[in-house]
């Protein structure tokens, strides 16, 4: 029998969590639950490409929350876990 460890390598789509997956993960190992905007700003300070929003506020002086300092420290230790960073 023969096997190919380029076989056992991930995808890039296989390393991707999903943004339930990383809500999940976050609220079962530190109790917190976490937004989809959270998760949004926390890869985007990572570099990871997000796709274009297509839900754009109508004006341009909308202001956000910014995630708490407690969340982007547990959505980090997810992204690790997924293997995203």
């Amino acid at each position: 029998m023969e096997l190919n460890l380029d076989e056992l390598d991930l995808t890039a789509a296989e390393s991707k969590a999903t943004y339930q997956e990383i809500k999940d993960y976050v609220l079962e190992h530190t109790g917190l639950k976490v937004g989809s905007l959270y998760i949004a700003q926390v890869k985007q300070k990572c570099g990871i490409i997000e796709r274009e929003n297509y839900n754009k506020p109508k004006s341009e002086d909308t202001k956000q929350p910014q995630c708490p300092p407690e969340k982007e420290k547990a959505i980090m230790e997810a992204l690790k876990q997924f293997g995203m960073i």
